[in-house]
Protein backbone atom coordinates (compact mmCIF):
# COMPACT_ATOMS: atom_id res chain seq x y z
CA UNK A 1 0.00 0.00 0.00
CA UNK A 2 0.93 3.56 -0.62
CA UNK A 3 1.94 6.14 2.28
CA UNK A 4 -1.26 8.48 1.29
CA UNK A 5 -3.99 4.81 1.42
CA UNK A 6 -1.55 3.77 4.77
CA UNK A 7 -2.14 7.70 6.35
CA UNK A 8 -6.38 7.24 5.21
CA UNK A 9 -6.23 3.38 6.95
CA UNK A 10 -4.94 4.99 9.76
CA UNK A 11 -7.15 7.73 9.92
CA UNK A 12 -10.40 6.13 9.27
CA UNK A 13 -9.15 3.06 12.38
CA UNK A 14 -8.61 6.19 14.70
CA UNK A 15 -12.20 8.02 13.94
CA UNK A 16 -14.26 4.60 14.64
CA UNK A 17 -15.82 5.37 17.93
CA UNK A 18 -14.51 2.19 19.94
CA UNK A 19 -11.66 -0.77 18.63
CA UNK A 20 -13.34 -3.19 17.01
CA UNK A 21 -12.56 -7.43 16.71
CA UNK A 22 -10.57 -6.26 13.64
CA UNK A 23 -8.34 -4.22 14.40
CA UNK A 24 -6.18 -3.25 17.62
CA UNK A 25 -4.13 -0.22 19.30
CA UNK A 26 -1.13 -0.61 21.39
CA UNK A 27 1.26 2.30 22.18
CA UNK A 28 4.33 -0.46 22.45
CA UNK A 29 6.54 2.43 23.16
CA UNK A 30 9.88 0.48 23.39
CA UNK A 31 9.08 -3.17 22.41
CA UNK A 32 6.32 -5.51 23.00
CA UNK A 33 6.05 -9.15 24.15
CA UNK A 34 6.58 -11.49 21.15
CA UNK A 35 4.08 -14.33 22.23
CA UNK A 36 1.22 -11.62 22.83
CA UNK A 37 1.64 -10.29 19.50
CA UNK A 38 1.44 -14.30 18.20
CA UNK A 39 -1.94 -14.23 20.08
CA UNK A 40 -3.33 -11.13 18.68
CA UNK A 41 -2.17 -11.77 15.25
CA UNK A 42 -4.35 -15.55 15.96
CA UNK A 43 -7.42 -13.84 17.50
CA UNK A 44 -7.32 -10.14 14.23
CA UNK A 45 -7.31 -13.63 11.80
CA UNK A 46 -9.83 -15.41 12.96
CA UNK A 47 -12.34 -12.75 13.44
CA UNK A 48 -11.66 -11.00 10.13
CA UNK A 49 -12.82 -14.75 8.84
CA UNK A 50 -15.46 -14.70 10.80
CA UNK A 51 -16.74 -11.09 9.73
CA UNK A 52 -15.91 -11.39 6.26
CA UNK A 53 -13.12 -9.07 6.16
CA UNK A 54 -10.03 -9.56 4.00
CA UNK A 55 -7.46 -8.93 6.65
CA UNK A 56 -7.16 -7.04 10.00
CA UNK A 57 -4.92 -4.45 11.78
CA UNK A 58 -2.30 -4.87 14.66
CA UNK A 59 -1.17 -1.11 15.16
CA UNK A 60 1.79 -0.15 17.23
CA UNK A 61 2.37 3.76 18.25
CA UNK A 62 -1.04 4.84 19.08
CA UNK A 63 -2.87 4.54 22.77
CA UNK A 64 -5.61 1.82 22.98
CA UNK A 65 -7.26 5.01 24.80
CA UNK A 66 -8.18 8.52 22.99
CA UNK A 67 -6.20 7.29 20.19
CA UNK A 68 -3.36 9.77 20.33
CA UNK A 69 -0.14 8.92 18.45
CA UNK A 70 2.58 8.59 20.77
CA UNK A 71 5.28 7.12 18.21
CA UNK A 72 6.73 3.33 18.75
CA UNK A 73 10.42 2.45 18.88
CA UNK A 74 9.76 -1.26 18.17
CA UNK A 75 12.38 -2.90 16.08
CA UNK A 76 13.36 0.44 14.37
CA UNK A 77 15.56 -1.87 12.08
CA UNK A 78 13.83 -2.49 8.97
CA UNK A 79 16.26 -5.55 8.80
CA UNK A 80 14.44 -7.03 12.21
CA UNK A 81 11.04 -5.80 11.44
CA UNK A 82 11.11 -7.83 7.83
CA UNK A 83 12.49 -10.71 10.03
CA UNK A 84 9.53 -10.95 12.27
CA UNK A 85 7.48 -12.62 9.31
CA UNK A 86 9.67 -15.44 9.83
CA UNK A 87 10.00 -15.67 13.40
CA UNK A 88 5.80 -15.70 13.64
CA UNK A 89 5.21 -18.07 10.58
CA UNK A 90 7.36 -21.06 12.85
CA UNK A 91 4.12 -20.66 15.33
CA UNK A 92 0.97 -20.01 13.29
CA UNK A 93 -1.04 -23.10 11.21
CA UNK A 94 0.57 -23.31 7.81
CA UNK A 95 2.96 -21.13 8.50
CA UNK A 96 0.64 -17.96 7.90
CA UNK A 97 2.21 -14.86 8.64
CA UNK A 98 2.13 -10.87 8.19
CA UNK A 99 0.81 -9.62 5.02
CA UNK A 100 3.14 -6.78 5.26
CA UNK A 101 4.48 -4.55 7.70
CA UNK A 102 4.48 -0.66 7.00
CA UNK A 103 5.93 2.13 8.75
CA UNK A 104 4.78 5.52 9.05
CA UNK A 105 6.92 8.19 10.10
CA UNK A 106 4.53 11.03 10.68
CA UNK A 107 5.22 14.64 12.60
CA UNK A 108 3.81 12.95 16.08
CA UNK A 109 5.83 10.18 15.93
CA UNK A 110 6.56 6.44 14.17
CA UNK A 111 3.80 4.25 13.73
CA UNK A 112 3.90 0.35 12.75
CA UNK A 113 1.21 -0.99 11.20
CA UNK A 114 0.61 -5.04 10.64
CA UNK A 115 -1.45 -6.02 8.11
CA UNK A 116 -2.99 -9.63 9.72
CA UNK A 117 -4.71 -12.05 6.65
CA UNK A 118 -8.11 -13.56 7.66
CA UNK A 119 -7.85 -17.02 8.05
CA UNK A 120 -8.00 -18.96 5.22
CA UNK A 121 -12.01 -21.08 5.05
CA UNK A 122 -12.06 -24.12 6.62
CA UNK A 123 -8.73 -23.18 8.54
CA UNK A 124 -8.86 -21.58 12.05
CA UNK A 125 -5.62 -19.74 12.70
CA UNK A 126 -3.95 -21.30 15.68
CA UNK A 127 -0.53 -19.49 17.58
CA UNK A 128 1.66 -22.03 19.12
CA UNK A 129 -0.91 -24.67 19.17
CA UNK A 130 -3.86 -22.37 21.07
CA UNK A 131 -6.57 -20.62 18.92
CA UNK A 132 -7.58 -17.24 20.30
CA UNK A 133 -10.19 -14.69 19.70
CA UNK A 134 -11.84 -11.21 20.60
CA UNK A 135 -14.55 -10.92 22.99
CA UNK A 136 -15.77 -7.12 22.19
CA UNK A 137 -11.85 -5.39 22.77
CA UNK A 138 -10.92 -8.13 25.18
CA UNK A 139 -8.50 -10.97 23.63
CA UNK A 140 -9.77 -14.48 24.50
CA UNK A 141 -9.46 -17.92 23.60
CA UNK A 142 -11.63 -18.64 20.23
CA UNK A 143 -14.82 -20.32 21.62
CA UNK A 144 -15.65 -23.80 20.02
CA UNK A 145 -18.37 -22.54 18.46
CA UNK A 146 -16.65 -20.50 16.46
CA UNK A 147 -13.89 -23.00 15.66
CA UNK A 148 -16.40 -25.25 14.17
CA UNK A 149 -17.71 -22.38 12.15
CA UNK A 150 -14.92 -21.43 10.62
CA UNK A 151 -13.90 -25.37 10.00
CA UNK A 152 -17.68 -25.78 8.42
CA UNK A 153 -16.44 -23.22 5.81
CA UNK A 154 -13.92 -25.96 4.37
CA UNK A 155 -16.68 -28.84 4.65
CA UNK A 156 -19.68 -26.67 2.44
CA UNK A 157 -17.18 -25.51 -0.13
CA UNK A 158 -15.37 -28.54 -1.57
CA UNK A 159 -14.21 -26.91 -5.12
CA UNK A 160 -13.80 -30.35 -6.63
CA UNK A 161 -16.86 -31.98 -5.84
CA UNK A 162 -18.66 -29.03 -8.11
CA UNK A 163 -21.36 -31.20 -10.78
CA UNK A 164 -19.73 -29.53 -14.23
CA UNK A 165 -22.60 -28.55 -16.45
CA UNK A 166 -22.32 -29.67 -19.84
CA UNK A 167 -19.70 -32.32 -19.31
CA UNK A 168 -20.85 -36.30 -19.89
CA UNK A 169 -18.97 -39.32 -19.47
CA UNK A 170 -17.88 -39.11 -23.57
CA UNK A 171 -15.66 -36.16 -22.15
CA UNK A 172 -13.53 -39.05 -20.10
CA UNK A 173 -10.44 -40.76 -21.48
CA UNK A 174 -11.79 -44.62 -22.20
CA UNK A 175 -7.93 -45.54 -21.48
CA UNK A 176 -8.18 -43.56 -18.16
CA UNK A 177 -11.62 -44.85 -17.24
CA UNK A 178 -9.75 -48.94 -18.30
CA UNK A 179 -6.76 -47.64 -15.65
CA UNK A 180 -9.32 -46.67 -12.78
CA UNK A 181 -11.22 -49.60 -13.58
CA UNK A 182 -7.92 -51.71 -12.54
CA UNK A 183 -6.57 -49.88 -9.69
CA UNK A 184 -10.13 -50.05 -8.53
CA UNK A 185 -10.04 -53.90 -8.61
CA UNK A 186 -6.34 -54.13 -7.15
CA UNK A 187 -7.27 -51.95 -3.95
CA UNK A 188 -10.80 -53.98 -3.38
CA UNK A 189 -9.84 -57.24 -4.42
CA UNK A 190 -13.44 -58.66 -3.23
CA UNK A 191 -15.14 -56.52 -5.65
CA UNK A 192 -13.00 -57.42 -8.70
CA UNK A 193 -16.26 -59.56 -10.81
CA UNK A 194 -18.29 -56.69 -9.67
CA UNK A 195 -16.24 -54.10 -11.11
CA UNK A 196 -15.71 -55.99 -14.40
CA UNK A 197 -19.66 -56.42 -14.88
CA UNK A 198 -20.38 -52.17 -13.89
CA UNK A 199 -21.09 -50.21 -16.98
CA UNK A 200 -18.96 -46.72 -17.37
CA UNK A 201 -21.36 -45.05 -15.19
CA UNK A 202 -22.14 -47.60 -12.65
CA UNK A 203 -18.24 -48.28 -11.98
CA UNK A 204 -18.01 -44.23 -12.20
CA UNK A 205 -20.70 -43.91 -9.60
CA UNK A 206 -19.28 -46.54 -7.10
CA UNK A 207 -15.74 -45.26 -7.13
CA UNK A 208 -17.25 -42.04 -6.47
CA UNK A 209 -15.86 -40.08 -9.16
CA UNK A 210 -19.20 -38.85 -10.42
CA UNK A 211 -22.33 -38.00 -8.97
CA UNK A 212 -25.34 -39.65 -9.78
CA UNK A 213 -23.96 -40.14 -13.24
CA UNK A 214 -22.99 -36.32 -13.00
CA UNK A 215 -19.37 -35.60 -14.03
CA UNK A 216 -17.62 -33.40 -11.11
CA UNK A 217 -14.52 -31.73 -11.67
CA UNK A 218 -12.33 -34.86 -9.91
CA UNK A 219 -13.62 -36.38 -12.86
CA UNK A 220 -12.05 -33.92 -15.30
CA UNK A 221 -9.28 -33.63 -13.55
CA UNK A 222 -8.54 -37.55 -13.25
CA UNK A 223 -10.16 -38.98 -16.03
CA UNK A 224 -11.00 -36.85 -18.64
CA UNK A 225 -9.74 -35.90 -21.89
CA UNK A 226 -6.96 -33.39 -22.51
CA UNK A 227 -9.50 -31.38 -24.19
CA UNK A 228 -12.23 -31.33 -21.94
CA UNK A 229 -9.77 -29.59 -19.59
CA UNK A 230 -11.47 -26.14 -20.63
CA UNK A 231 -14.33 -27.19 -18.25
CA UNK A 232 -12.71 -26.43 -15.46
CA UNK A 233 -10.72 -23.48 -16.82
CA UNK A 234 -9.54 -21.02 -15.55
CA UNK A 235 -7.59 -23.90 -13.11
CA UNK A 236 -5.64 -25.87 -14.77
CA UNK A 237 -4.96 -29.71 -14.97
CA UNK A 238 -1.16 -29.78 -15.38
CA UNK A 239 1.60 -31.25 -14.28
CA UNK A 240 5.10 -29.99 -15.90
CA UNK A 241 8.67 -31.21 -15.42
CA UNK A 242 11.41 -29.80 -15.73
CA UNK A 243 15.08 -30.99 -16.19
CA UNK A 244 17.92 -28.68 -14.94
CA UNK A 245 21.85 -28.73 -15.01
CA UNK A 246 24.28 -28.44 -12.25
CA UNK A 247 23.80 -24.49 -12.91
CA UNK A 248 20.47 -24.61 -12.85
CA UNK A 249 19.81 -24.15 -16.86
CA UNK A 250 16.89 -25.98 -18.17
CA UNK A 251 17.50 -29.12 -20.11
CA UNK A 252 14.38 -30.39 -20.92
CA UNK A 253 10.48 -29.98 -20.14
CA UNK A 254 7.55 -31.48 -20.85
CA UNK A 255 3.96 -30.83 -19.84
CA UNK A 256 1.27 -33.42 -19.34
CA UNK A 257 -2.40 -32.81 -19.05
CA UNK A 258 -5.29 -34.49 -17.99
CA UNK A 259 -6.04 -37.29 -17.36
CA UNK A 260 -3.49 -37.12 -14.58
CA UNK A 261 -4.31 -40.43 -13.53
CA UNK A 262 -1.93 -41.31 -16.59
CA UNK A 263 -0.23 -38.55 -16.22
CA UNK A 264 1.50 -39.56 -13.43
CA UNK A 265 3.03 -42.02 -14.85
CA UNK A 266 4.37 -40.79 -17.99
CA UNK A 267 5.82 -37.94 -15.71
CA UNK A 268 7.50 -40.69 -13.69
CA UNK A 269 8.79 -42.20 -16.80
CA UNK A 270 10.65 -38.88 -17.70
CA UNK A 271 12.65 -39.01 -14.31
CA UNK A 272 16.22 -40.21 -14.74
CA UNK A 273 16.39 -42.52 -11.72
CA UNK A 274 19.62 -42.96 -11.83
CA UNK A 275 22.19 -45.57 -9.84
CA UNK A 276 23.63 -43.81 -6.82
CA UNK A 277 27.12 -46.00 -5.69
CA UNK A 278 27.73 -45.22 -1.54
CA UNK A 279 31.18 -45.02 -0.48
CA UNK A 280 32.16 -48.74 1.23
CA UNK A 281 32.61 -48.90 4.84
CA UNK A 282 33.07 -52.77 5.20
CA UNK A 283 29.83 -53.87 4.66
CA UNK A 284 27.89 -51.08 6.11
CA UNK A 285 26.58 -50.13 2.43
CA UNK A 286 25.37 -52.12 -0.70
CA UNK A 287 27.15 -51.27 -3.69
CA UNK A 288 24.56 -49.08 -5.73
CA UNK A 289 20.45 -48.27 -5.59
CA UNK A 290 18.35 -46.11 -7.32
CA UNK A 291 18.37 -42.37 -6.21
CA UNK A 292 14.95 -42.35 -5.92
CA UNK A 293 12.26 -44.83 -4.24
CA UNK A 294 9.47 -45.32 -6.72
CA UNK A 295 7.02 -45.46 -4.08
CA UNK A 296 8.38 -41.53 -2.99
CA UNK A 297 8.13 -40.20 -6.43
CA UNK A 298 5.05 -41.02 -7.00
CA UNK A 299 3.33 -40.13 -3.68
CA UNK A 300 5.04 -36.60 -3.88
CA UNK A 301 3.13 -36.34 -7.29
CA UNK A 302 0.15 -37.47 -6.28
CA UNK A 303 0.12 -35.57 -3.09
CA UNK A 304 0.20 -32.65 -5.10
CA UNK A 305 -2.54 -33.17 -7.29
CA UNK A 306 -4.62 -34.22 -4.54
CA UNK A 307 -4.12 -30.49 -2.56
CA UNK A 308 -2.99 -28.37 -4.98
CA UNK A 309 -5.43 -25.36 -4.74
CA UNK A 310 -6.88 -25.58 -8.22
CA UNK A 311 -8.53 -21.89 -7.50
CA UNK A 312 -5.41 -20.48 -8.08
CA UNK A 313 -5.22 -21.12 -11.65
CA UNK A 314 -1.41 -22.97 -11.65
CA UNK A 315 0.66 -26.22 -12.69
CA UNK A 316 1.73 -28.64 -10.62
CA UNK A 317 5.49 -28.74 -10.71
CA UNK A 318 8.33 -31.70 -10.84
CA UNK A 319 11.97 -30.30 -10.86
CA UNK A 320 14.52 -32.76 -11.77
CA UNK A 321 17.96 -31.76 -10.81
CA UNK A 322 21.55 -33.97 -10.40
CA UNK A 323 20.79 -35.12 -7.14
CA UNK A 324 17.23 -34.30 -6.06
CA UNK A 325 13.54 -34.04 -6.84
CA UNK A 326 11.54 -30.60 -6.35
CA UNK A 327 7.89 -31.23 -6.29
CA UNK A 328 5.60 -27.84 -6.00
CA UNK A 329 1.44 -27.63 -5.88
CA UNK A 330 -0.06 -24.02 -5.26
CA UNK A 331 -2.07 -23.59 -1.91
CA UNK A 332 -1.28 -24.20 2.05
CA UNK A 333 -0.83 -27.11 3.87
CA UNK A 334 -3.36 -27.81 5.28
CA UNK A 335 -2.05 -29.76 8.17
CA UNK A 336 -0.06 -26.85 9.20
CA UNK A 337 3.16 -29.15 10.35
CA UNK A 338 5.13 -31.70 8.57
CA UNK A 339 6.33 -32.89 11.73
CA UNK A 340 3.05 -33.23 13.33
CA UNK A 341 2.04 -35.58 10.25
CA UNK A 342 5.03 -37.41 10.67
CA UNK A 343 4.42 -38.13 14.53
CA UNK A 344 0.66 -38.68 14.55
CA UNK A 345 0.81 -40.81 11.73
CA UNK A 346 -2.75 -40.87 10.62
CA UNK A 347 -5.34 -39.36 8.83
CA UNK A 348 -6.14 -35.28 8.46
CA UNK A 349 -9.09 -34.10 9.56
CA UNK A 350 -9.99 -31.59 6.63
CA UNK A 351 -8.75 -31.61 3.33
CA UNK A 352 -8.99 -28.98 0.92
CA UNK A 353 -10.35 -31.21 -2.35
CA UNK A 354 -11.75 -33.93 0.06
CA UNK A 355 -14.00 -35.33 -2.52
CA UNK A 356 -11.06 -35.84 -5.09
CA UNK A 357 -8.63 -37.32 -2.11
CA UNK A 358 -11.46 -39.71 -1.35
CA UNK A 359 -11.57 -40.41 -5.61
CA UNK A 360 -7.62 -40.94 -5.38
CA UNK A 361 -8.03 -43.49 -2.75
CA UNK A 362 -10.43 -45.10 -4.58
CA UNK A 363 -8.20 -45.49 -7.30
CA UNK A 364 -5.66 -46.44 -5.58
CA UNK A 365 -3.41 -43.20 -5.93
CA UNK A 366 -3.06 -42.09 -2.42
CA UNK A 367 -3.65 -43.36 0.90
CA UNK A 368 -6.23 -41.09 2.93
CA UNK A 369 -6.26 -43.99 5.64
CA UNK A 370 -2.77 -41.90 6.69
CA UNK A 371 0.88 -42.94 6.60
CA UNK A 372 1.91 -41.87 3.03
CA UNK A 373 4.46 -38.80 4.36
CA UNK A 374 5.78 -40.74 6.44
CA UNK A 375 6.76 -43.94 4.38
CA UNK A 376 8.74 -41.55 2.42
CA UNK A 377 10.30 -40.73 5.21
CA UNK A 378 11.19 -44.13 6.22
CA UNK A 379 12.18 -44.54 2.21
CA UNK A 380 14.80 -42.26 3.02
CA UNK A 381 15.60 -43.90 6.41
CA UNK A 382 16.68 -47.08 4.62
CA UNK A 383 18.90 -45.66 2.05
CA UNK A 384 20.77 -43.36 4.82
CA UNK A 385 19.60 -40.60 2.52
CA UNK A 386 18.62 -36.95 3.90
CA UNK A 387 14.96 -36.52 5.12
CA UNK A 388 12.49 -35.16 2.71
CA UNK A 389 12.43 -31.01 3.07
CA UNK A 390 9.27 -29.41 3.32
CA UNK A 391 8.96 -25.45 2.45
CA UNK A 392 5.66 -23.82 3.38
CA UNK A 393 6.17 -20.11 2.44
CA UNK A 394 5.25 -18.49 -0.46
CA UNK A 395 1.28 -20.02 -0.43
CA UNK A 396 2.52 -23.33 -1.82
CA UNK A 397 3.97 -26.38 -0.52
CA UNK A 398 7.76 -27.29 -2.00
CA UNK A 399 8.90 -30.69 -1.34
CA UNK A 400 12.50 -31.75 -1.71
CA UNK A 401 13.94 -35.31 -1.56
CA UNK A 402 17.52 -35.65 -2.35
CA UNK A 403 19.02 -38.41 -3.64
CA UNK A 404 22.72 -39.28 -2.38
CA UNK A 405 24.17 -39.33 0.58
CA UNK A 406 24.78 -35.56 2.28
CA UNK A 407 26.46 -36.54 5.15
CA UNK A 408 28.48 -39.38 5.84
CA UNK A 409 28.52 -39.17 9.50
CA UNK A 410 24.51 -38.67 9.10
CA UNK A 411 24.58 -42.08 7.35
CA UNK A 412 26.50 -43.75 9.68
CA UNK A 413 24.24 -43.11 12.86
CA UNK A 414 20.98 -44.30 10.81
CA UNK A 415 23.22 -47.20 10.59
CA UNK A 416 24.57 -48.14 13.65
CA UNK A 417 21.40 -46.81 15.43
CA UNK A 418 18.63 -48.77 13.93
CA UNK A 419 16.08 -47.94 16.93
CA UNK A 420 16.67 -44.16 16.66
CA UNK A 421 12.98 -43.08 16.30
CA UNK A 422 11.99 -40.76 13.52
CA UNK A 423 11.42 -37.67 14.76
CA UNK A 424 15.01 -38.15 16.31
CA UNK A 425 15.97 -38.96 12.94
CA UNK A 426 14.26 -35.34 11.38
CA UNK A 427 15.82 -33.32 14.25
CA UNK A 428 19.31 -35.19 13.38
CA UNK A 429 18.99 -34.39 9.45
CA UNK A 430 18.91 -30.55 10.56
CA UNK A 431 22.18 -30.87 11.86
CA UNK A 432 23.50 -32.11 8.60
CA UNK A 433 21.17 -29.54 6.53
CA UNK A 434 22.89 -26.68 9.22
CA UNK A 435 19.34 -25.97 10.10
CA UNK A 436 18.36 -24.47 13.17
CA UNK A 437 17.48 -26.18 16.43
CA UNK A 438 14.82 -25.51 18.88
CA UNK A 439 15.82 -25.82 22.72
CA UNK A 440 13.72 -28.83 22.92
CA UNK A 441 15.57 -30.77 20.22
CA UNK A 442 19.20 -29.65 20.79
CA UNK A 443 18.18 -30.78 24.62
CA UNK A 444 17.01 -34.56 22.70
CA UNK A 445 20.06 -35.19 20.85
CA UNK A 446 22.66 -34.04 23.13
CA UNK A 447 20.64 -36.24 25.63
CA UNK A 448 21.41 -39.25 23.49
CA UNK A 449 25.08 -38.10 22.47
CA UNK A 450 24.31 -37.49 18.95
CA UNK A 451 25.52 -34.15 18.30
CA UNK A 452 28.05 -32.05 20.27
CA UNK A 453 29.54 -28.54 19.58
CA UNK A 454 28.23 -24.76 20.83
CA UNK A 455 25.11 -22.88 19.76
CA UNK A 456 24.24 -22.91 16.67
CA UNK A 457 27.02 -24.48 15.62
CA UNK A 458 26.24 -28.23 16.42
CA UNK A 459 28.09 -31.44 14.55
CA UNK A 460 27.25 -35.17 14.38
CA UNK A 461 28.93 -36.37 17.83
CA UNK A 462 32.45 -37.65 17.64
CA UNK A 463 31.72 -41.02 18.81
CA UNK A 464 29.85 -41.62 15.38
CA UNK A 465 33.49 -41.48 14.02
CA UNK A 466 35.87 -42.43 16.67
CA UNK A 467 35.91 -46.11 15.92
CA UNK A 468 36.23 -45.76 12.54
CA UNK A 469 39.59 -47.15 10.30
CA UNK A 470 39.38 -45.08 7.52
CA UNK A 471 41.51 -41.78 8.29
CA UNK A 472 40.17 -40.14 5.05
CA UNK A 473 36.40 -40.04 7.37
CA UNK A 474 38.11 -39.14 10.30
CA UNK A 475 39.82 -36.10 8.49
CA UNK A 476 36.40 -35.50 7.10
CA UNK A 477 34.93 -35.14 10.92
CA UNK A 478 37.34 -33.18 12.20
CA UNK A 479 37.08 -30.50 9.12
CA UNK A 480 33.28 -30.40 10.11
CA UNK A 481 34.08 -29.94 13.64
CA UNK A 482 37.68 -28.01 13.71
CA UNK A 483 39.75 -28.32 16.11
CA UNK A 484 40.24 -26.15 19.15
CA UNK A 485 41.90 -22.77 19.40
CA UNK A 486 44.71 -23.44 21.17
CA UNK A 487 45.75 -25.45 17.92
CA UNK A 488 44.74 -22.55 16.09
CA UNK A 489 47.48 -20.21 18.14
CA UNK A 490 50.00 -22.16 17.92
CA UNK A 491 49.45 -22.08 14.24
CA UNK A 492 49.61 -18.77 14.20
CA UNK A 493 52.63 -18.44 16.60
CA UNK A 494 54.38 -20.65 14.17
CA UNK A 495 53.40 -18.23 11.04
CA UNK A 496 54.70 -15.83 12.46
CA UNK A 497 58.31 -17.16 14.07
CA UNK A 498 58.56 -18.16 9.69
CA UNK A 499 57.92 -15.00 8.19
CA UNK A 500 58.26 -12.28 10.63
CA UNK A 501 55.80 -9.59 10.52
CA UNK A 502 52.51 -10.44 8.75
CA UNK A 503 49.49 -8.19 7.51
CA UNK A 504 46.09 -9.11 8.91
CA UNK A 505 45.06 -10.56 5.02
CA UNK A 506 48.02 -13.08 4.99
CA UNK A 507 46.94 -14.56 8.09
CA UNK A 508 43.64 -15.43 7.38
CA UNK A 509 44.62 -16.49 4.11
CA UNK A 510 46.66 -18.88 6.01
CA UNK A 511 43.98 -19.98 8.24
CA UNK A 512 40.88 -20.04 6.31
CA UNK A 513 40.93 -22.77 4.41
CA UNK A 514 42.12 -24.45 7.56
CA UNK A 515 39.07 -23.75 10.03
CA UNK A 516 36.12 -25.81 10.30
CA UNK A 517 33.68 -26.37 7.06
CA UNK A 518 30.63 -25.46 9.46
CA UNK A 519 31.60 -21.92 9.65
CA UNK A 520 30.71 -19.44 6.88
CA UNK A 521 33.36 -17.05 5.77
CA UNK A 522 32.04 -14.11 7.99
CA UNK A 523 32.17 -16.74 11.00
CA UNK A 524 35.96 -17.69 9.92
CA UNK A 525 37.22 -13.93 9.85
CA UNK A 526 35.25 -13.43 13.24
CA UNK A 527 37.17 -16.10 15.07
CA UNK A 528 40.49 -15.26 13.32
CA UNK A 529 39.68 -11.74 15.06
CA UNK A 530 38.95 -13.62 18.52
CA UNK A 531 42.36 -15.61 18.03
CA UNK A 532 44.30 -12.78 17.18
CA UNK A 533 43.29 -10.63 20.35
CA UNK A 534 43.50 -13.44 22.94
CA UNK A 535 47.16 -13.93 21.43
CA UNK A 536 47.37 -10.14 22.25
CA UNK A 537 45.87 -10.02 25.58
CA UNK A 538 48.10 -13.14 26.12
CA UNK A 539 50.79 -10.63 25.06
CA UNK A 540 52.02 -13.40 22.64
CA UNK A 541 52.07 -11.17 19.59
CA UNK A 542 51.42 -7.51 18.93
CA UNK A 543 50.03 -5.08 16.53
CA UNK A 544 51.76 -2.48 14.94
CA UNK A 545 49.74 -0.62 12.97
CA UNK A 546 48.11 -0.68 9.65
CA UNK A 547 46.44 -4.50 10.72
CA UNK A 548 50.26 -5.88 11.04
CA UNK A 549 51.38 -8.22 13.17
CA UNK A 550 54.34 -9.31 14.95
CA UNK A 551 55.72 -11.12 17.57
CA UNK A 552 55.89 -9.60 20.97
CA UNK A 553 59.35 -9.20 22.59
CA UNK A 554 58.70 -11.83 24.89
CA UNK A 555 57.81 -14.37 22.00
CA UNK A 556 61.00 -13.03 19.68
CA UNK A 557 63.81 -13.23 22.23
CA UNK A 558 62.39 -16.80 22.85
CA UNK A 559 62.83 -17.62 19.36
CA UNK A 560 66.45 -16.71 19.47
CA UNK A 561 66.79 -19.39 22.38
CA UNK A 562 65.10 -21.78 20.73
CA UNK A 563 67.67 -20.74 17.03
CA UNK A 564 70.53 -20.70 19.13
CA UNK A 565 70.33 -23.97 20.94
CA UNK A 566 69.81 -25.37 18.22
Amino acid sequence: MKEQELQDKLNELRSLPAETEVFEFKEAKNGFDFAKMGKYFSALSNEANLKGRPYAWLIFGIKDKGKTIVGSRFRQSRKDLDSLKGELAKKTTNRITFVEIYELHLPEGRVVMFQIPAAPKGIPIAFDGHYYGRDGEELSPLNLEEIERIRAQGATEDWSATIVHGATVEDLDPAAIAKARENCKNKFREQANDVDRWDDITFLNKAKVTIKGKISRAAIILLGKSESEHFISPAEAKIRWVLKDAKGNDKDYHIESCPLLLAVDKIYAKIRNLKYRYIKDGTLFPDEVDQYEPFVIREAINNCIAHQDYTKGGRINVVEMEDQLIFTNLGSFIPGSVEKVVKEDAPEEHYRNKFLATVMFNLKMVDTAGGGIRKMFNYQRKRFFPMPEYDLTGGKVKVTVIGKVLDLDFARVLARNPNLSLEQIIELDKVQKRKKLTDEEIKNLKDFGLIEGRKPNYVISAKITATLSNEELKAHYIKQRGLDDEHYKKMIIEYLKKFGKSPRKNIEKFLLEKLPDILNNAQKRNKITNLLSALRIEEKIKNSGYSEWSLSEYERIGKEIEENQE
